[in-house]
């Protein structure tokens, strides 16, 4: 095999590995989102899971109210964490494959586009799941404030 063609072919899989690479930039930055996220419902549900044994009875049931929603959004956080790093890990996969395909001489372009079509729809599955996430708490924000205001 001459050298020169399998530089050239080499040099054509960094090409072809560059969009996937930046998607997965972009994939690591949403993640850094979702996972901070978590963290404040997660320690917003520490805290009130601390403080409910000193709470009078009425102010005692609003945050166990407010418990459910924080659980709520934990779960869906969670899930769209799930989507996202499935679909990172997919990404890896397709990068790896077009360079395993070039060391092999078994070329498997339908596997690559379908994995990398599944990892599409995870992401997109992750960030509508994340979505929804941000409407449990824009929507347990709203009701706070609906209840301070009726008081």
């Amino acid at each position: 095999m001459d050298p020169t063609l399998a530089v050239d072919g080499v040099a054509h899989n960094i090409q072809l590995a560059v969009a996937p690479v930046f998607l997965l930039a972009g994939i690591g930055s949403i993640l850094n989102v979702m996972t901070a996220r978590l963290g404040r419902a997660v320690d917003r549900a520490r805290r009130l899971e601390s403080e409910i044994p000193g709470y009078p009875s009425a102010r005692r049931g609003d945050a166990l109210k407010e418990l459910r929603i924080l659980d709520t959004r934990m779960r869906a956080a969670n899930r769209a964490l799930l989507l996202c790093t499935s679909s990172a890990l997919l990404v890896c996969v397709v990068v790896a494959l077009l360079f395993i395909g070039d060391l092999f001489p078994v070329r498997a372009p339908a596997v690559v586009a379908t994995l990398f079509i599944l990892a599409m729809v995870l992401l997109i599955a992750g960030l509508a799941v994340f979505l929804y996430e941000v409407q449990i708490a824009l929507r347990g924000v709203q009701r706070r404030a609906e209840e301070m205001t009726e008081r």
